[in-house]
């Protein structure tokens, strides 16, 4: 949802003939894979009408073994929002890590690593060049060691992870939105100062007294937001983020919340995307359709062609959709007692969309990655033919491009 003032400033609508076909961008799927297990990504642009040179404000990263450790391995996807949300979800993709990376006591203790790369990286920002008074980013991030996931959550992007159970997949998420919807969420910004109002409410349309919102899935039109006691602003529809130091002060934190899974056999992927995704999309579904596709390209082209079209047929415009799917299920070869992700090079792939280029419509670029190469090797860029997910999508004339960090 981001704050009031930036992407998900639906609630006013621009009159534009600009066409959604015509304005939208994609990083096109890429591809890790060492034939016992395969991941892939994807992320596109939003269509905004109103404003069609907009950047994609997502960014993701991943980064296999970790301290050279060939079974602890790193997938984050940080949605940035506000005028400086590309520069915040950029910085944090690079910095968080980086923290991890550099953290001697991340074997031992990942949780006490995790919780201090978040807070550092959150300091540094604020010390940073880029203005983050009102600009920041969510951040869902995994972290791998071996057979046991970290999931670290700042906002209300998510992570969900497929289990197998008898003849059905059941989504389970590894997650918590942190959203006002979330009453002890809500109790906490209050007591740190801040007012919990929709938008409505705050322009005397319904009554302020009335603190029920409903949930997330019935009320999302007009979520409630965080306001300073005599301002119209910030107005966040999340409660915790990475950056935005005026919500800080109204009880906005940096503080992820960890949760930790034991793999087994009868995991079989999980998806790490951006609320971009689960506007409209529960997590169920959202693993449905993970479930159809033997190939993670495939998957992450399919739930953002139907992110998108849900989208469009709710609102005038989309969010920025970013997407991560790490299949467990193809690691069957080196279960001992649960899944493991066994890579056999390492690869730091960091992205996000831009716009300083086309491409031909109906074109179905994918870029891959072999996971034994040197992380000094460029992608091998490859024209896939016979594939249908992209298809799905409307034909993009921005260009999509990745940047390696080495």
């Amino acid at each position: 949802m981001g704050c009031v003032h930036g992407k998900c400033c639906s609630r006013y609508p621009a009159s534009s003939d600009a066409d959604p076909h015509d304005l939208r961008e994609v990083v096109a799927p890429h591809m890790g894979n060492d034939g016992n297990h395969h991941y892939s990504v994807l992320s596109q642009r939003g269509y905004y009408p109103d404003s069609p040179e907009k950047e994609n404000q997502d960014s993701f990263c991943i980064t296999t073994k970790l301290q050279g450790n060939p079974n602890l391995h790193f997938f984050g996807v940080f949605d940035g929002h506000g005028q400086f949300g590309t520069q915040c979800s950029s910085f944090v993709k690079d910095r968080l890590v980086e923290v991890i990376v550099n953290d001697h006591t991340l074997c031992e203790d990942p949780v006490k690593a995790y919780e201090y790369a978040f807070i550092t990286t959150n300091s540094e920002l604020h010390d940073s060049d880029i203005d983050d008074s009102m600009s920041g980013t969510t951040a869902i991030t995994v972290l791998v060691r071996g057979d046991t996931l970290f999931v670290a959550n700042v906002g209300d992007s998510r992570a969900v992870i497929a289990v197998k159970n008898g003849d059905r997949v059941v989504a389970h998420d590894l997650s918590d939105d942190q959203t006002p919807f979330r009453k002890d969420e809500c109790e906490r910004v209050k007591q740190c100062g801040a007012r919990v109002l929709s938008v409505d409410q705050v322009e005397g349309l319904k009554d302020p007294d009335i603190q029920s919102w409903g949930d997330e899935e019935s009320d999302g039109g007009d979520p409630p937001r965080l306001w300073v006691k005599n301002g119209m602003y910030p107005g966040t529809a999340f409660t915790r983020s990475v950056g935005d130091s005026t919500a800080e002060k109204i009880g906005v934190i940096a503080v992820p919340e960890i949760s930790v899974v034991q793999l087994t056999q009868n995991h079989l992927f999980f998806v790490v995307a951006s609320d971009g995704v689960f506007e409209f999309l529960s997590s169920q579904a959202v693993v449905d359709m993970v479930v159809r596709y033997s190939d993670p390209r495939d998957a992450c082209a399919a739930i953002a062609g139907e992110s998108y079209k849900l989208w469009l047929e709710h609102e005038n415009r989309t969010d920025d959709i970013t997407i991560i799917v790490v299949h467990i299920r193809d690691l069957r070869s080196s279960i001992t007692g649960g899944g493991r992700l066994n890579i056999k090079g390492p690869a730091v792939v960091k992205g996000k969309g831009t716009s300083n280029a086309s491409a031909s419509a109906g074109s179905e670029v994918y870029q891959s990655m072999m996971s034994g190469f040197s992380e000094h090797q460029p992608f091998e860029l490859s024209v896939a033919s016979g594939r249908s997910p992209l298809s799905i999508l409307p034909s993009p004339t921005y260009s999509r491009s990745l940047e390696m960090v080495t």
